[in-house]
């Protein structure tokens, strides 16, 4: 398969309400929406990075400096066989996952239009729908925590993940759990604590939490393995995994005992797949995190999270609950029971609202 022409548009699209977490508050979501061309067919992509490097060096800057400069340049009118084909012309830029991952997604949307399969079908995938959650931002009180808690439980969410930060972590999950004592409830601290800050996190452990997630550096395997030791709830690593090497020398170390897995984040489909055959094999339950994507991101991590190793319901969500507007046609809503349906046409299953597109974009290029 050769691409004959590639177009990135980069997008800022307006949050449905502010979203806050350990390393900042966000009203706008910023992504790059890669569009295709291929033997009569057109693929998309997204890359998730954002405009803000608090989560991840990567940036919808640095990534589009690194796809115009460096990746597409090199893919552009070259025999791409295979997914694995792509990672071998990208593997010479070292790291930026992220714009690695939304090249490879566009790859994956045309082998399967040509096929006439859908992404869950190329991976292995099965059922109808996914089990989902939905992720709480930190709120400015206790009480309006709970109220957005109670909102999402009437929409039909039945797991919940509260963002958590120094300050503000035992006395809002504590209220939440008195609230809802019933809730599949878990935290995310984004990396805001260090060992000996994270000691506050101690009485977490009465909560009857799934996990906790992310409290070290970003970077770290080692002090989370201390961590664990003196935690009964399960640690889940997701910035630290950046590939399955990762996730084999956090497993080996007994680092954690759950891995979150993104696939916007950590490289590409074909990485994530990795990261859960080597956990699935290891008996490590999985899940799918989200990065506030556009109904194209969503598609493919619902695809993903079709796979048998994701136990734990994904930070998924509708459609709604992030933007009032999607540039996708296909709009994803939540079933009774908190799933929701794996796209079941071609490739990733999505169409492009081209007039929400237009909105949306606030510079685009086309190679050649």
């Amino acid at each position: 398969m050769k691409i004959s022409q590639i177009t990135l548009y980069h997008l800022r699209m307006p949050l449905l309400a502010a979203f806050k977490t350990s390393f900042g508050s966000s009203l706008e979501r910023e992504c790059i929406l890669l569009e295709a061309h291929s033997e009569g067919l057109v693929g998309y992509g997204e890359c998730v990075a954002d405009f803000d490097p608090g989560y991840s060096y990567e940036t919808s800057g640095t990534a589009w400096h690194i796809l115009s400069d460096f990746m597409v340049p090199v893919i552009l009118s070259t025999d791409l066989g295979s997914v694995q084909d792509l990672q071998e012309k990208v593997a010479n830029v070292r790291g930026h996952p992220m714009a690695k991952a939304g090249l490879e997604m566009v790859l994956w949307d045309l082998l399967g239009k040509r096929e006439g399969r859908n992404l869950q079908e190329l991976i292995g995938g099965s059922g109808e729908s996914v089990q989902v959650g939905v992720s709480v931002g930190i709120q400015e009180n206790q009480s309006i925590l709970i109220d957005v808690v109670e909102g999402y439980l009437q929409k039909g969410y039945q797991r919940v993940k509260l963002k958590i930060m120094p300050g503000r972590d035992e006395a809002d999950v504590k209220a939440v759990r008195q609230a809802f004592p019933d809730l599949q409830l878990q935290v995310d601290a984004n990396s805001a604590y260090n060992l000996d800050s994270a000691k506050t996190l101690l009485p977490l452990d009465e909560m009857d939490l799934l996990m906790i997630e992310q409290p070290l550096a970003e970077d770290d395997l080692w002090d989370h393995r201390q961590l664990q030791k003196t935690f009964s709830t399960p640690i889940c690593l997701d910035e630290s995994i950046g590939s399955d090497r990762h996730a084999r020398q956090a497993l080996e170390m007994e680092a954690c005992r759950v891995i979150n897995i993104k696939a916007g984040r950590v490289g590409g489909i074909s990485q994530g797949l990795a990261i859960h055959n080597l956990c699935y094999q290891s008996g490590v339950p999985v899940w799918c995190g989200g990065m506030l994507e556009t109904g194209v991101g969503r598609a493919a991590n619902l695809a993903l999270a079709s796979l048998p190793g994701f136990v734990f319901p994904g930070d998924i969500s509708a459609t709604d609950r992030y933007y009032a507007e999607d540039i996708t046609n296909e709009i994803f809503e939540l079933n009774p029971g908190s799933s929701i349906d794996v796209p079941k046409g071609p490739g990733l299953g999505i169409s492009i609202d081209t007039q929400a597109l237009d909105k949306f974009t606030v510079r685009k290029t086309t190679f050649p």
